[in-house]
């Protein structure tokens, strides 16, 4: 009879245990889906070469840096409308999440892009969760030659 109360004891046990797993896990699905939803109007304005939309998924500090040919770009996210207005639509981009990092209100993302005019891109975003929304902090990438 002790054993069989020590099993009961221990099932009891693992399935609240695996209660909490299910919980956590769901918070952590959910903020990667957040995180994953906060990079999409970035993401279009890609395909739409709208700079206001690309803009809209930045703090107002942001700031990117990276290069494209060899040259040095190190603007604000305003700067960096600018240019995505600039370069236009790129209606054949093709990109790709590889991976999304969460911890608590910071995350960190890569996306490669194919074809963003003319480009291969991998851009390195940093996101912070204020108030309840997602939005990127920073963003560093490379470009790599002429697709």
């Amino acid at each position: 009879m002790k054993t069989l109360s020590v099993v009961l004891f221990s099932l009891i046990a693992l399935n609240g245990f695996a209660q909490k797993e299910t919980d956590q896990d769901k918070k952590s699905f959910d903020a990667y889906q957040e995180v994953v939803e906060a990079l999409q109007p970035y993401i279009e304005s890609a395909k739409t070469g709208d700079g206001k939309l690309s803009r809209s998924a930045f703090y107002g500090h942001a700031h990117v840096v990276g290069s494209v040919d060899g040259e040095v770009y190190n603007v604000t996210a305003d700067q960096f409308e600018g240019i995505v207005d600039e370069g236009g639509p790129s209606k054949n981009v093709k990109h790709h999440i590889v991976w999304v990092d969460v911890s608590g209100p910071a995350a960190a993302a890569k996306v490669e892009f194919q074809d963003w005019g003319g480009f291969r891109f991998t851009d390195f975003f940093v996101l912070y969760k204020e108030d309840g929304k997602w939005k990127i902090s920073g963003k560093v990438y490379d470009s790599h030659s002429r697709n």
